[in-house]
């Protein structure tokens, strides 16, 4: 189980900008430094949020997240689609075209969202994925793809038939890497390439993560984990591959930039709600928009380029 706290999450994002101004970031002077000790003894005079009892919030959920965010997986909101798509079309269109005998593996495919590309640039694609309604979901956009129930750790593609594997913002949900990336080396020929996009680790702290809620109205959220640059070379070293190229999205400011005004989610307007669970933290972060700011001036999504020997 998992205790989250309004209150406990504000004071951490109040926590996280005080130590961008420490570390010297542009723009984070004295002046905000005491707005934000000032904010600090508001928020924890305010009865509202210091008396409220917080919610349990049960792992591992994955299934059930999916099943209900199938409907809607796909609608415009989705930041982060807009983050790493550009990133990940831009290196496939670095690489050979399919012309119908070139074949891709989307793993994790989900509703097809980057099933579609593969087949717009003539690969024969095989879609994976381990939710029943995600699946549906990519059956009716893709009709005539090769669409397939299966698990990372264990794809149902035959030994070295892949020429490319693509896999998006779904191995924040895979405990270990290295058993997945033995498996995008098995399915893959000899310099076959793989591109990643994932939910950057300082996301996923920050409580980018997909909820649920549970057949008794239980607080859930699916199985997330924090992998670091490091935990993905050591999965693909160990297995083989190579790094052509890393990117994360959007990038921090230069010292010498301002902080953007853009962050991963739109920079919130004040408010005084805090709303249900299901709207954590989004609902919260305009009780502490500059704070906000200042915290959330992180990478929101990884994008690699592997090639496999």
């Amino acid at each position: 189980m998992i205790y989250q706290q309004p209150l406990a999450y504000l004071l951490g994002v109040e926590g996280l900008a005080l130590l961008h101004a420490w570390a010297g970031d542009n723009g984070l002077d004295q002046r905000f430094v005491t707005a934000r000790l000032a904010e600090i003894r508001r928020l924890l005079d305010d009865e509202t949020l210091s008396a409220h009892p917080g919610v349990l919030v049960e792992r591992d959920a994955t299934g059930t997240a999916y099943q209900q965010w199938a409907a809607g997986y796909d609608d415009p909101g989705n930041g982060l689609f807009d983050l790493d798509q550009p990133v990940v079309e831009e290196i496939l269109d670095s690489l050979p075209v399919g012309t119908g005998v070139r074949t891709a593996v989307d793993a994790a495919c989900g509703t097809g969202r980057l099933s579609a590309p593969l087949v717009d640039r003539g690969y024969r694609v095989v879609g994976v994925d381990g939710s029943p309604d995600m699946l549906a979901r990519a059956r009716r956009r893709l009709p005539g793809t090769e669409l397939l129930a299966g698990d990372l750790a264990r794809l149902p593609v035959s030994d070295g038939s892949a020429d490319l594997v693509v896999t998006g913002l779904a191995l924040t949900h895979v405990a270990d890497l290295v058993p997945v990336f033995a498996e995008f080396a098995r399915v893959l020929r000899p310099g076959g390439d793989l591109v990643v996009s994932d939910v950057h680790h300082d996301l996923v702290l920050l409580g980018s993560v997909v909820k649920a809620v549970g057949a008794a109205g239980q607080a859930q959220l699916a199985t997330t984990h924090r992998h670091t640059t490091a935990d993905f070379l050591r999965a693909a070293l160990a297995t083989g591959f190579r790094v052509r190229r890393y990117e994360e999205r959007p990038r921090p400011a230069a010292p010498e930039e301002p902080l953007p005004e853009a962050t991963p989610e739109p920079n919130p307007e004040p408010t005084k709600g805090i709303s249900d669970w299901r709207d954590w933290p989004w609902s919260l972060l305009g009780l502490v928009p500059d704070a906000t700011r200042a915290a959330w001036n992180h990478p929101a999504v990884a994008v690699w380029h592997f090639q496999l020997g």
